[in-house]
């Protein structure tokens, strides 16, 4: 870490106005876009952001620079979109234990004819189970096991979940590509 961060953290710590400005303009980008794939909406995203933002000058103190704030920061931010979302109302899984998994199959010209903008898009379309499901798998790189313990639902849960967002997405981009 930086000088510049160091001095950042300790003017966020101290509850400094210009500090916590300067950690906001350099991570706004990147949690905004981390609040956009949880959202299902700009307006959704940008209360999550808020409150993202807010939860990590509170909890700044607890940082550690054994790795990167920035890694920190997105931990934060995907803990604080999880409890707005179940804040906001109960999520509800259906539990499809024994469907198979179903993978998505990849196209020649997906990048070529999608934008980041109309993936994120396509992403919030999804119901809300499978969207947390899809993003902290696929997205983040959580286990099975460590989404079920943070959404309390059940591996098999998740999995069909994950399925079935792939499904649902496969559906969408065919429509999109074909």
């Amino acid at each position: 870490m930086n000088q510049e961060e160091q001095n950042i953290i300790k003017g966020c710590i101290k509850g400094d106005k210009k500090s916590q400005y300067a950690l906001y303009e350099k991570f706004k980008k990147d949690v905004f876009g981390l609040c956009m794939r949880y959202a299902k909406d700009r307006p959704e995203a940008e209360d999550m952001m808020q409150e993202g933002f807010i939860k990590v000058y509170s909890d700044l103190y607890q940082y550690r620079p054994i790795g990167p704030l920035g890694g920190w920061i997105r931990r934060v931010v995907i803990n604080s979109c999880l409890r707005f979302i179940r804040k906001r109302k109960r999520l509800v899984f259906n539990d499809y234990s024994d469907e198979m998994s179903t993978n998505l199959q990849s196209h020649d010209n997906v990048e070529s004819d999608l934008s980041a903008k109309d993936l994120i898009k396509i992403i919030q379309r999804l119901p809300e189970g499978y969207r947390l499901v899809f993003n902290l798998y696929v997205i983040e790189g959580f286990s099975h096991k460590e989404i079920a313990e943070q959404l309390g639902i059940s591996v098999n849960t998740s999995k069909s979940q994950l399925s079935r967002a792939k499904a649902n997405l496969r559906k969408e981009l065919e429509k999109i590509l074909i």
